[in-house]
């Protein structure tokens, strides 16, 4: 069984693993990530181990240690690197060690967001793999007087097949250390035909663990002589506390005292804590009854009048008036001056929560002017740097021990909880654990942006598009204030159809609560607007779903955003309408969409959406009666380029299905004099196991194309497609999620 274990910041610079050991400069650190400082100069301190990157490491005994640097919540991330490294390397995968690593900016980026690990990270593995192989190789030769072209590594041996002999990778570390280190352009990869680890269905590392109840999450860090906090915070953004009233808080058994934390300072919330007043307690119960009988008193503050009904109307009214365009193509107003017919429809999309299973909790402890946390999160350094803001100390003096992720969502990625426990450690000179309640985690989240939207188009005599405007608009991501732009027009600006006059526009909103990025981000409203829109067009046209999708994409043609609409280089990743026709016409294939018929309360629609790069098409079935609806199968078929392991990237479909339905469903977060109405489960509802699909069926397209995102893909076209069959099954149209409200 693979083992995981942390690696310790004193590990990690006496040569990651073991006292004593070859450290070389690694030059393995993306393009994105070359602010990383790497290691300043090779040394050798004793050739009992060897660590020829900061991702690997080899032991005498031929056990092979890899970094995984990214966080593990489910996605399976923690296996699928250390897949690609030891793929490269030849290694035995029941030989490999995994180690979990601390947040450390000589790993390049570490925040598992934005279904960017494999894609950021897949060459530099290969890199690490293939230039530790490539010394292995050399030693081998040196040692037998043979040529390096006749050896080749396998299953954790360099082999020499001329004359039988074998060497495993233990028996030649000493020796590899000292070959020269090859540069990046010399090495040789293998072929994907040759794989033997890449693209196989391998047990996930933590499996058993996790099964088992061994695995360690955040709320299952302790450390000796901890206390335990409840903090009560302002219901309403940037509100800042008159007075508090503890007496009867303290008399609770097992409460220690309380604690005031200072609030962030507006605007730039950002990770910062909250503020308010902490409960500190020998056990997190005591700590939260305790909390219950504070008496606080709040200056609410200048968002204390926030109201997302009258929100709703502010950010409609935006969409009614020209904005700033994000993409302009040929004379929109032109072709819609002279149509003969148009269509046009508004959509809104309510504010959402990330609702982890897991709600977020820390461990941190501040001793002589240093703090180390055990924390479940995405992006350790990000912890690094909100809580050296924080206290007032070097980023460098913060070490963050990252445990499970019991869900994240991208929730996670935002360590304000983090901060909360470090600012109280400091307080209460003891370590602090704050755990956080699931009314907390509803009260407090950094909600998904929502977003009212505008499109309209002239068509032809066939009912086809010839000109699109499209208006979003929408609240800032983290930073309060006025914005348009910026990832916001994901899904927005990537529009795949051949529509030759083509607009899309991006409204103003401030913001009144935390907003955050969410499974898919701008995709989520943007993908459920335009493949709604395309359907009523199909509809209008009265032509089969598919086949009028087929017709508006057009020719295969290669699209050129320059960075828009997603993340990363246009020059890997462009919008090739090629791919998403082929899953189109795959997912028809696969659900026998030519043989469904709709209607008496039965339909079945369909949404065909790119977003990380990655090409997606879904075809839902819906049954509708008497306003309850059941899903009873879902089909997707996804082009995500290489996939490094297949297994995990269909459960990340499988389970973005039951996500995404959860959203449209019943997804809303509401707010009334600045506070959020919503508390717990009851009143934020995830999909139940009669709402979730009953049947998801997934499949992958093979490809050569570079890897692209699966953690969040699958969940933009569900709602679309969802809302385009109970249209088929009743003729009701839903433009307004969520659903349920629609249906009532």
């Amino acid at each position: 069984m693979i083992t995981v274990k942390n690696v310790s910041r004193r590990g990690f610079l006496e040569g990651m693993f073991s006292a004593g050991a070859f450290v070389l400069a690694t030059r393995y650190l993306p393009e994105d990530a070359q602010a990383a400082t790497p290691l300043d100069t090779a040394e050798t301190v004793d050739s009992s181990a060897w660590h020829p990157s900061v991702y690997l490491g080899f032991e005498p005994n031929g056990s092979v240690i890899i970094v995984a640097h990214r966080s593990e919540m489910g996605t399976g991330i923690r296996t699928a690197l250390p897949m690609v490294v030891a793929e490269e390397l030849g290694a035995d995968w029941s030989k490999v060690k995994i180690q979990q690593a601390i947040g450390y900016k000589k790993y390049g980026d570490q925040n598992t967001d934005g279904s960017n690990s494999i894609r950021s990270f897949y060459q530099p593995m290969r890199v690490a793999g293939a230039t530790a192989r490539t010394m292995l190789i050399n030693a081998a030769a040196s040692k037998w007087s043979v040529p390096a072209s006749e050896c080749q590594a396998k299953d954790g041996q360099i082999v020499h097949a001329a004359s039988g002999k074998k060497a495993g990778f233990g028996e030649l570390v000493a020796l590899a250390s000292s070959q020269p280190v090859p540069a990046p352009a010399d090495l040789k990869f293998k072929a994907p035909a040759d794989y033997t680890i890449v693209g196989k269905n391998i047990a996930v590392t933590d499996q058993d663990d996790i099964l088992k109840g061994k695995g360690t999450f955040g709320q299952d860090a302790k450390v000796p002589g901890m206390v335990y906090a409840s903090i009560e915070r302002c219901p309403v953004l940037g509100g800042t506390l008159k007075s508090v009233d503890d007496s009867e808080a303290k008399s609770v058994k097992g409460v220690i005292g309380t604690e005031k934390i200072a609030a962030f300072k507006p605007p730039a919330y950002m990770f910062q804590a909250l503020g308010g007043v902490a409960v500190i307690a020998d056990n997190t119960w005591a700590a939260m009854q305790g909390r219950k009988k504070l008496k606080v008193d709040w200056d609410l503050g200048a968002h204390a009048s926030y109201d997302t009904t009258a929100y709703k109307k502010e950010l409609q009214n935006t969409v009614r008036q020209p904005g700033t365009p994000e993409r302009n193509v040929g004379d929109v107003d032109k072709a819609f001056a002279g149509a003969t017919k148009t269509h046009e429809a508004e959509y809104w999309v309510p504010h959402l929560a990330h609702a982890p299973m897991e709600p977020p909790a820390a461990v941190a402890e501040f001793k002589d002017g240093k703090v180390t946390a055990w924390t479940s999160t995405q992006n350790p350094q990000a912890v690094q740097q909100a809580v050296s803001a924080a206290l007032g100390i070097k980023q460098e003096d913060v070490v963050c021990n990252v445990t499970l992720l019991g869900g994240g969502f991208g929730r996670k990625s935002k360590p304000d909880y983090v901060v909360e426990a470090a600012m109280l450690s400091k307080q209460v000179g003891k370590p602090v654990k704050v755990v956080w309640s699931r009314e907390d985690d509803v009260h407090f989240d950094y909600f998904h942006f929502p977003a009212a939207m505008y499109i309209k188009a002239a068509l032809d005599e066939k009912g086809k598009p010839t000109a699109w405007l499209g208006r979003s608009c929408y609240p800032p991501m983290l930073q309060p204030g006025l914005r348009n732009g910026g990832l916001g027009s994901m899904g927005w600006v990537d529009v795949p159809f051949d529509i030759p006059n083509f607009r899309a526009e991006n409204g103003k909103a401030e913001g009144h609560v935390r907003i955050g990025w969410l499974r898919s981000v701008a995709n989520i409203p943007h993908a459920f607007a335009v493949h709604s829109f395309i359907d009523e067009l199909a509809a209008m046209a009265n032509e089969d779903r598919v086949q009028y999708l087929l017709g508006a994409l057009g020719q295969d043609r290669i699209i050129e955003l320059g960075g828009r609409g997603g993340r990363g280089g246009p020059s890997l990743y462009p919008l090739d309408t090629a791919r998403t026709r082929r899953v189109l016409e795959a997912v028809a294939e696969q659900s026998n969409w030519g043989k469904k018929k709709s209607g008496g309360g039965k339909g079945y629609g369909v949404a065909v959406h790119r977003s990380f790069f990655s090409y997606i098409a879904t075809v839902v079935e819906v049954e509708v009666d008497n306003g309850k609806l059941r899903i009873p199968r879902v089909d997707t078929v996804v082009d995500a380029g290489l996939v490094v392991h297949p297994d995990r990237v269909k459960a990340q479909f499988e389970g973005a299905a039951v996500f995404g339905a959860g959203l449209a469903m019943s997804g809303e977060i509401t707010a009334a004099n600045g506070r959020i109405v919503q508390s717990n489960f009851n009143n934020y509802t995830v999909a139940r196991m009669d709402e979730a699909p009953m049947e998801t069926h997934v499949s992958i397209i093979g490809t050569d194309k570079p890897p692209a995102g699966v953690g969040e893909p699958g969940v933009p076209p569900m709602a679309p497609a969802i809302c385009n069959a109970i249209f088929a099954a009743t003729g009701k149209r839903i433009r307004e999620l969520p659903i349920r409200k629609q249906l009532a």
